[in-house]
């Protein structure tokens, strides 16, 4: 019984401390460009818009889950030059999205989707090498993967719940108009995230 509980307290401290790994990790100026491709994700909505953007902000932890775990468990492995060239490309295609279809929400929305899960499986490779030096070391493999995964999880909320806080002070207080918005933060994204993707060719 005591060897029983002793494991269950073990368990929950790895859980909490890769839980707390995973949102410093979505979190932290380091990544930055997790942080920018959420924005970009997100940048046609609003608060009006919530449950769109929980779909999408959950597309995009299934499509980063899954190569997580898979890289995690060394099922796949791709070279870091490449998914660190890889990652940016997507912020740019995804704030180019934003600014060619800004007059076709509809369009724009179904194409969000597809993003989202698609682009969260390279995603998923960024957060890899991190995850999978530190999750080896532990003897039990998927509750550390569970608590890093829902740490990332909680990052992108939060930061989510931030860009819509900020567009909701600029929509209702400033009047901002929200097509306005949608232009000058995607054409700020890519051109950061275009900066990024030509400094990172892996040639």
């Amino acid at each position: 019984m005591y060897h029983r509980i002793s494991k269950i307290i073990l368990e929950m401290q790895d859980f909490l401390f890769y839980l707390n790994l995973g949102w410093e990790h979505i979190i932290s100026l380091d990544a930055l460009d997790h942080q920018l491709f959420v924005l970009a994700l997100i940048a046609v909505y609003s608060f009006n818009d919530l449950k769109k953007i929980l779909i999408l902000v959950t597309a995009f932890t299934i499509g980063h889950s899954i190569t997580l775990a898979l890289s995690t468990f060394d099922i796949i492995r791709i070279n870091s030059a490449w998914v660190e060239f890889l990652i940016p490309l997507t912020i740019v295609l995804t704030s180019l999205n934003n600014i060619l279809f800004r007059n076709k929400k509809k369009s724009q929305n179904n194409a969000n989707y597809y993003l989202a899960l698609i682009f969260g499986l390279i995603h998923g490779m960024g957060f890899a090498n991190t995850a999978r030096v530190m999750i080896a070391k532990s003897q039990s493999i998927a509750v550390p993967l569970l608590g890093f995964n829902i740490g990332l999880e909680l990052g992108q909320i939060a930061i989510v719940f931030g860009i819509l806080m900020v567009l909701f002070i600029l929509l209702k207080v400033f009047k901002v108009n929200q097509k306005d918005w949608v232009l000058f933060v995607s054409s700020g994204v890519f051109a950061l995230s275009l900066k990024m993707t030509l400094e990172r060719i892996p040639f």
